[in-house]
């Protein structure tokens, strides 16, 4: 009759899942971050950061108007057209 094996887990062997776990996990968004402020504050920072390039990228490719030119007639009434 052939003899069933038997395994046990070593402590090391159940640790290392639960380090994988921790690992995992990131920073807290209330954790202490850089510059004295929490990581969540620092993302938010970051982002508000992201959209003002972005709109000075925007501003910046937007071609500049002529100050020659009269501005276009406004409205469907066009008062301000030339006569």
């Amino acid at each position: 009759m052939a003899r069933a094996m038997r395994t046990t887990a070593s402590p090391a062997s159940a640790a290392l899942p639960l380090a994988a776990l921790l690992a995992a996990c990131g920073p807290n968004p209330s954790d202490p971050g850089p510059g004295n402020v929490t990581v969540g504050e620092a993302q938010a920072l970051d982002d508000a950061a992201s959209m003002l390039d972005e709109q000075r990228h925007a501003n910046a490719t937007a071609p500049a108007a002529d100050p020659a030119t009269p501005p276009a007639p406004r409205g469907p009434d066009m008062k301000d057209a030339p006569q």
